[in-house]
């Protein structure tokens, strides 16, 4: 069937729809670890971010199922029967892939908005329908919290909608003025949440709902406006993962008398058996999110007792798709897991003051120390009620071990150094610098820094001393030079051996590899998978510089006479000439030839030096105008200027 064009339901666009998911789909793919880090409310598991994510993707993959079926069938783009199957669907892939208390909100949020938009007219303006969308995606969002917590999600999404609404009634008012001021507005209210809960304020961090919305509505923006943050070179220092401040035993629900399970499944029920379901859910734990319309509805709720929880839904209908998380694995296979001492007892908590009051209920036996064991007794009554129809899953695995540390040197006879009696915590970086600039450039990032030179490399004692001056559990060593990677490796074997503390060296062999690594630290992402990551970025940079010989001799770049200006790349000699300047210039072509996006110079201590490095900064914006380009005093001896590429 073809169809013809018919005048878009006001304003609103199918492949707009469209933009804004992918767009939404790939900007939580880029926060996911910055949100996931920020999880310290209800339960500091780790997972905001992902669950967001995971179920904006299954919103995205349905619809693009729809739209591959409609393209199929030959109908138009601009008919609104094609509008209508894309809402549809995205709604639909919404409600059946949402993962975790978040993702069960955000899924409601589109549905409320696809909702409002199928209902649209041609008569109406734009800018209204759209504002209207946010006001019912909040309190969509609302209606479907078991107990509504300033300070979250549902505070950020409230702030937007209003600001949608005021920014509709302006007189001309477009759709990218709304989600402008909607997006602003979800900021400015994101800021605000430490003040409203205090889980937050103690971690000194926003709330990692919010953060999640205020991204799915910038990307909202974007695919209205056309508008895309500009990008920034990293700076050294500036994380994006954030580092929760979490005081010893505060992990959110898991506390002494707290739940220890989340429970999710979709329910095949009648929309008038959910309200005695939600009120059974309520009496059992927390968090409870009950989502969907008609027969189907996703059901997410924090509780003690997985069975009870499960039978309220088999007493409301069919559940299925069930999916048990026990928390304590979760929270103790990640990064944000609770700072305790092995076999410690998190400290006593006090109640969150929002949590109602629940039922007292008859003391049960410890609770399983596995969630497999637990999930089959659970899932066994289960099945004995709705045969064949549990499908059983969720559980958390532990990751992976992390990468064997250095392994110590040969026992020298000297007596081992004992491990500190202070417990150690968190992550630094130890770099070694080759001149005052670079140390005061590593220093401002947050490294210890050891010096070095020409003719003065680090020994094993003073690397190791920087490793012990970190203070911190885990340590990664840059040692910025090719003849300080084994001493760098056999002082990581030392503090691995005598110190019991997790070290890795990145093995970059130039002072810019040094830096690039840097960049891409995160002390808020796994240990492991922090190491990779400034690994790949160092290994990925291509360095270079410019010096003078001191004698005549053979280079592999022809022969060349004392005072030549020489040019690196790589570690070879590569370029001989008479003009510093001219030399730094055709390094940088070499470098560039492969492309690049971020050049960092880095200027020596001679007198002359720092002219070099901003005279082919000048040179590098107008001959390569689309390349950033970082400038560091580096006073680095014998190199006046050195030069990498990203």
């Amino acid at each position: 069937m073809t169809t013809g064009d018919v005048e878009p339901r006001g304003g609103v666009q199918a492949h707009v729809v469209g933009s804004f998911v992918d767009l939404a789909a790939d900007a939580l793919a880029e926060a996911r670890e910055e949100v996931d880090a920020l999880n310290v409310y209800p339960v500091p598991d780790g997972d905001t971010g992902t669950n967001m994510y995971l179920t904006v993707i299954a919103a995205r993959d349905a619809l693009r199922q729809a739209r591959h079926e409609l393209r199929y069938r030959g109908v138009a783009e601009s008919h609104p029967e094609h509008l209508d199957a894309l809402l549809e669907a995205l709604a639909r892939g919404a409600l059946l892939g949402a993962r975790g208390n978040s993702g069960v909100i955000v899924s409601e949020m589109l549905r409320a908005v696809c909702r409002r938009l199928a209902r649209a007219t041609a008569q109406e303006r734009n800018a209204q329908v759209l504002a209207e969308s946010l006001d019912h995606a909040s309190r969509a969002a609302d209606a479907a919290v078991g107990t509504p917590v300033e300070g979250t999600m549902l505070t950020v999404a409230r702030a937007a909608a209003a600001a949608g609404l005021e920014a509709a009634a302006a007189p001309g008012a477009r759709g990218g003025d709304v989600f402008t001021a909607a997006a602003a507005a979800a900021r400015a209210a994101l800021a605000r949440t430490p003040e409203q809960l205090e889980a937050l304020r103690l971690a000194g961090v926003v709330d990692a709902g919010g953060r999640g919305f205020c991204v799915i509505l910038d990307a909202a923006e974007t695919a209205l406006t056309g508008r895309r943050p500009v990008p920034q070179p990293a700076r050294l220092g500036r994380h994006t993962i954030p580092v929760p401040h979490r005081p010893t035993g505060d992990a959110g629900d898991l506390v002494p008398g707290g739940p220890a399970y989340e429970v999710m499944y979709l329910l095949d029920a009648p929309a008038e058996r959910i309200g005695p379901l939600k009120a059974a859910l309520g009496a059992l734990g927390d968090s409870l999110v009950v989502v969907g319309d008609e027969s189907l509805w996703n059901v997410h709720v924090h509780v003690d007792d997985v069975g009870a929880a499960l039978e309220a839904g088999i007493e409301a209908g069919r559940p299925h798709r069930i999916r048990v998380t026990h928390f304590a694995d979760q929270v103790a296979a990640g990064p944000a897991a609770a700072d305790a001492a092995p076999g410690e007892a998190p400290a006593e908590r006090p109640e969150r003051p929002e949590r109602p009051e629940r039922p007292e209920r008859p003391e049960r036996p410890e609770r399983p120390a596995s969630v497999p064991a637990a999930v089959g007794r659970v899932v066994g009554r289960a099945v004995s009620s709705v045969s064949g129809l549990v499908a059983r899953g969720g559980a958390h695995a532990p990751t992976g071990p992390l990468p064997a540390p250095v392994p110590a040197p040969p026992a020298s006879g000297a007596p081992a150094e004992t491990a500190p009696s202070v417990a150690r915590e968190g992550r630094r970086v130890v770099a070694v610098a080759a001149g005052p600039g670079l140390r005061a450039v590593f220093e401002e990032a947050g490294a210890v820094v050891v010096e070095s030179g020409p003719g003065r490399r680090p020994s094993t004692g003073e690397v190791l001393a920087a490793i012990r001056a970190c203070g911190t559990r885990e340590v990664v060593v840059l040692p910025n030079d090719p003849d300080s990677v084994r001493v760098a490796q056999l002082a990581a074997g030392t503090a691995t051996h005598d110190l019991g503390l997790t070290v890795a060296v990145i093995p970059t062999r130039a002072q810019v590899q040094g830096l690039a690594a840097l960049a891409v630290h995160e002390p808020g992402r796994a240990f492991d998978r922090d190491v990779l990551e400034m690994t790949a970025t160092s290994r990925q940079v291509r360095h270079g510089g410019v010096t003078r010989a001191a004698r005549t001799a053979m280079t592999m770049a022809g022969p060349c006479e004392a005072g030549d200006a020489l040019g690196i790349v790589a570690g070879d000699f590569a370029v001989v000439g008479a003009e510093v300047d001219e030399v730094a210039r055709e390094v940088l072509r070499r470098l560039l030839g492969g492309g690049g996006e971020l050049v960092t110079l880095v200027s020596g201590g001679g007198p002359d030096d720092a002219a070099l490095a901003e005279g082919c900064a000048a040179w590098l914006e107008r001959e390569f105008p689309v390349v950033d380009v970082v400038v560091y005093a580096g006073g680095q001896e014998r190199y006046p200027l050195l030069v990498s590429v990203e």
